[in-house]
């Protein structure tokens, strides 16, 4: 038997692992093309 709460525990979960690993990877896209910028090759 699969407990409900148990189940919105792993959601919740999973929902602020993919939040943090989204914002770290927009963070470094927008520091990967702050740097492109800033570069004069």
């Amino acid at each position: 038997m699969i407990d409900g709460a148990l189940v919105s525990h792993y959601l919740a979960w999973f929902i602020a692992a993919l939040s943090t690993v989204g914002g770290v990877l927009v963070v470094g896209a927008f520091f990967a093309m702050g740097r492109a910028g800033y570069r004069k090759d």
